[in-house]
């Protein structure tokens, strides 16, 4: 068995102080926009962002402790922890298409992915609320995983990249909407900058695919969860500005309708490979 694990490596901000996502001096940048601070900021401001990062978080830590390497965990020890493996899921250990997204391929592996989960959730829970950056994450992870079970189900793979590309690809039509209270170049600017990071890791995901590196990239894991992103996104567009219960009612109806699909999809692949 192979292990993949799912690496989005955005660098740290060379500056403080600039347009989120956006650097003048060095020209467009390919990271994930950088919320822009504010006093007050706090867990209570974007608590699903915070408590997704603090279970990823939570999860390593308690690999580690209970003797799992920090920065090279085994395959065994990771499909033990929850990795995604066709293998086991398509027996019946379906749990594994979420665990899978609260388990990291060693300490860059988490530093990485929770850099990126943290900035587009910041970005995006003002937007989709809570619960919805929540079922964002549940429902991108699955899908991506489920993508990867489907194309290559003999691959080990974990990480929560494959969410993070779906709360790429739902903001990617969210900051679409012309009625946010926020300066229409400002969203364009930010808009860009998730469609840029997308397209950055999504090429260098796919480098991985001809060159021989030390990190295999999961690129069915991403691929599943952005499009997974994109349909949940695209019918909250037209009611951003809506009252909210009409917005409610619409969100959760996409979640509960991709939740079903699914479902769907996931006994399709299953009586395929069976």
């Amino acid at each position: 068995m192979q292990s993949m694990p799912e690496i989005l490596p955005p660098e740290s901000p060379r500056t403080s102080g600039r347009m989120p996502g956006y650097d003048p001096g060095y020209g467009p940048d390919p990271r994930p926009p950088a919320p822009t601070a504010r006093r007050g900021d706090s867990w209570a401001s974007a608590p699903a962002t915070y408590t997704l990062v603090g279970i990823n978080c939570a999860v390593y830590l308690l690999m580690v402790l209970r003797g799992v390497s920090p920065t090279n965990p085994s395959v065994v020890d990771l499909v033990h922890w929850g990795a995604n493996f066709g293998g086991y899921v398509l027996r019946g250990e379906w749990w594994r298409l979420l665990s899978a997204a609260f388990v990291h391929v060693g300490i860059l592996h988490l530093a990485t992915n929770m850099w990126c989960l943290w900035n587009l959730g910041l970005l995006g829970e003002p937007l989709l609320g809570p619960a919805g950056v929540m079922a964002v994450y549940v429902l991108t992870g699955v899908a991506g995983n489920l993508l990867s079970v489907a194309v290559h189900p003999q691959v080990v793979g974990a990480g929560a990249s494959g969410a993070v590309f779906g709360l790429a690809g739902v903001l990617i039509l969210l900051l679409k909407a012309k009625l946010l209270p926020v300066p229409q170049e400002e969203v364009r600017r930010l808009r860009r900058n998730v469609i840029y990071f997308a397209v950055v890791n999504f090429v260098i995901g796919g480098t991985s695919m001809f060159l021989r590196t030390s990190i295999q990239i999961d690129n069915m894991a991403h691929l599943g969860g952005f499009l997974c992103g994109l349909a949940l996104g695209a019918p909250l567009v037209p009611r951003i500005g809506a009252a909210r219960n009409q917005y409610a009612f619409r969100s959760w109806a996409a979640y509960s309708g991709m939740a079903l699909l699914l479902v769907v999809v996931a006994f399709g692949i299953a009586s395929f490979w069976r």
